[in-house]
């Protein structure tokens, strides 16, 4: 199979989709791999080093993709790749359709195939291929609410672990996956005073067992919420079910309560978010505020550490990568049923029954 590596164009995206080593792998397997001119630039990933592992450099984004079969990116295809995309086209990204209708109009009207990394789910319902991304967004979500609650960047100007004879900033952290429990660990790392919200009490139990009963555990209900968010310093909203707009669990009327200079980080802003008041930012103007609190809503958060993320990715993706590649989609399909559950657009058709509903679009069954 001819795949493509285009050079990322969502704002200050650094990230790309395959390093050289996943590339030398899929060359080895038989395949041909066209990467775009310094693709890799951003994480210090040079042509030469694609060249050696086996790939050929094409200029221009829309080179890669009319040499291509597969097209391998991070986040969501962009209007001008969206306008690339063909017929014969499979698009293996993140995708995060629930709550992008353009985007998702574009794809079908496309007649292509894309695969979303996101809802790539084995029976034991991980999502091995967001995993990563989620680690590297929990972690920073409570490394940029410390430093956004500085006086200096709008923040009430309070040090998250404090200093003896001072209180330590409260942070309250709603959803307690991977991108939640990542958060907690650096909060408590840093000294906070942390709480943590879930609607399942055996994650909550997990959770009181793991960090030695030095956290507070709440059970997820609109009292809790707003109790706990109005008493914040620092509030991170980490909901997510999986290929579904999130929930909005923090209401505006919430946010106007808070003591001014607090902060609140949205990590599933990609996914609609789930505190009402937020709306997706970029790292170029990531902040912005409602009511005297600050927002923080980047949708691409790990492209600021985008060396760490890259690597990261192509470990999870590749497996998949070289499934789709030797066997392609309806072959893959059958054989995995994880892999099947990423199949959101099939030849143009909405095939993921929950962007379907969410969207008002309609949805046809996946029949392969």
């Amino acid at each position: 199979m001819k795949i493509g590596v285009p050079k990322e164009i969502k704002n200050n995206e650094n990230r790309v989709g395959l390093v050289p080593g996943g590339v030398r792998q899929l060359v080895h397997d038989g395949h041909e791999v066209f990467v775009e001119n310094n693709a890799g630039v951003g994480v210090g990933i040079e042509n030469e080093e694609y060249i050696k592992a086996g790939a050929k450099i094409l200029p221009t984004l829309e080179d890669v993709f009319a040499e291509s079969t597969m097209i391998i990116k991070v986040k969501e295809p962009q209007a001008r790749e969206i306008a690339c995309l063909r017929p014969h086209h499979i698009l293996y990204t993140y995708l995060h359709l629930a709550a992008d209708p353009d985007q998702t109009k574009g794809l079908m009207e496309s007649g292509s195939t894309s695969i979303a990394y996101e809802t790539i789910q084995p029976e034991d319902g991980s999502l091995p291929l967001l995993t990563p991304m989620s680690e590297v967004a929990g972690r920073m979500a409570t490394q940029v609410g410390a430093a956004y609650l500085q006086k200096d960047h709008g923040g009430k100007g309070i040090l998250l672990g404090g200093v003896p004879g001072t209180r330590r900033a409260k942070v309250t952290v709603i959803g307690c996956g991977i991108a939640g429990t990542n958060a907690i660990k650096m909060a408590m790392g840093m000294g906070a005073d942390v709480t943590a919200i879930d609607l399942s009490t055996k994650r909550l139990a997990e959770l009181d067992d793991l960090f030695d009963n030095r956290i507070t555990t709440l059970f997820s209900n609109i009292e809790n919420i707003e109790n706990s968010v109005l008493s914040s310093d620092l509030v991170i909203g980490a909901v997510l079910i999986p290929g579904a707009k999130a929930p909005k669990l923090v209401t505006r009327e919430m946010i106007s309560k808070m003591e001014k200079g607090s902060v609140v980080v949205d990590i599933a802003v990609d996914q609609g978010g789930c505190i009402e008041t937020c709306k997706p930012t970029t790292h170029q103007d990531p902040t912005f505020e409602i009511d005297g609190v600050v927002h923080y809503c980047v949708a691409n958060m790990p492209g600021a550490v985008a060396r760490t993320s890259t690597f990261a990715l192509t470990n999870v993706t590749l497996k998949y990568a070289r499934m789709i590649a030797s066997m392609g989609v309806e072959e893959a399909a059958k054989k995995d049923a994880a892999f099947r559950k990423g199949i959101n657009v099939y030849k143009g058709n909405l095939v993921y029954k929950q962007v379907a509903e969410d969207l008002d679009l309609p949805y046809t069954e996946l029949n392969i």
